[in-house]
């Protein structure tokens, strides 16, 4: 199998855009490609100095205009040519050289397997966020099992699985654009697996570092629901979110970005509506997260 790493980048971070570009090329025992996508990029842009972006394997993508992260990692889809298909962040990178090696066994010995969602370990030897295991009971992150999403940044996914979800929302711009593709993977009859002995190195930042989290936050929850669930299921998803905002957020400087965006969830058109099978929101629930929360 021929491994694809679509790197997304805004070129303002070439040292370590090359640390991450040289942790997939150093992949031992499998072919490698890496897909290096500049979004808001000069045409004439480059990464940066360091030799490992002249590598034959490295292929650039221009993208004079920021599209977002889920268009811009569609782009790089698009360019790609391996049959499994990995997302790195730039600022993120591969301890081990025998990631590239695990992946291609485990999507080889499981048809069933459409998504693998990374263990993500701090470089400084911090717990690590909750939010990078992607299930409701975190409890320990050495323990894989199987989830019903991943993180954008750290996976792999079978292509055919991809194709088959329709590949990121691009209207969603930033935030749960993974959501909607695993959804729409496990409709069509796919496993999506948290693996602890997949790593990816990354430092702890927060998500509402970025000025628009509360706003795309909560218009892609209503998204996400207006797209994929059965309306009753989607009507409860709304309502938990709603509850739990407010009682984990409580500042009213971030709940008045985060109801605008809900607001506008409703307002502005969502996208072609697939909802999910019952089947499918049966099988999530067995894997721990019922399509409610």
């Amino acid at each position: 199998m021929l491994l694809s790493v679509v790197v997304l980048t805004m070129g303002n971070r070439p040292a370590e855009l090359a640390r991450a570009v040289r942790s997939a090329l150093a992949q031992e025992d499998v072919d490698i490609e890496v897909i290096l996508v500049g979004n808001g990029v000069p045409g004439d842009w480059w990464p940066g100095d360091d030799e490992v972006f002249e590598d034959k394997r490295v292929k650039l993508v221009h993208l004079p205009r920021n599209l977002g992260i889920p268009a811009g990692r569609n782009r790089g889809v698009a360019e790609s040519a391996g049959e499994i298909l990995v997302f790195l962040d730039d600022d993120g990178w591969y301890e081990s050289t025998r990631l590239g090696a695990h992946l291609r066994d485990r999507f080889a010995a499981d048809p069933s397997l459409g998504i693998i969602s990374f263990r993500v370990r701090d470089p400084e030897g911090g717990p690590g966020e909750r939010r990078h295991v992607p299930r409701l009971r975190v409890g320990d992150p050495g323990r894989s099992s199987e989830v019903t999403t991943f993180l954008g940044g750290a996976c792999a996914m079978r292509r055919a699985a991809f194709d088959a979800a329709g590949g990121l929302p691009e209207d969603f711009f930033y935030a749960h654009e993974e959501i909607d593709l695993g959804w729409q993977a496990i409709n069509a009859g796919y496993r999506i697996m948290y693996d602890a002995e997949a790593v990816m190195m990354h430092p702890a930042v927060l998500p509402t570092r970025h000025e628009m989290f509360y706003r795309f936050n909560a218009r892609n929850r209503v998204w996400l629901a207006r797209r994929n669930l059965p309306w009753p299921l989607g009507l409860v998803y709304c309502a938990v979110w709603v509850a739990l905002t407010v009682l984990r957020v409580r500042r009213p400087a971030a709940l008045k970005p985060w109801f605008k965006g809900f607001a506008e969830g409703w307002r502005r058109p969502a996208g072609p509506r697939r909802p999910i099978s019952w089947r499918a929101a049966w099988r999530m629930t067995l894997a721990g997260r019922p399509p409610i929360i």
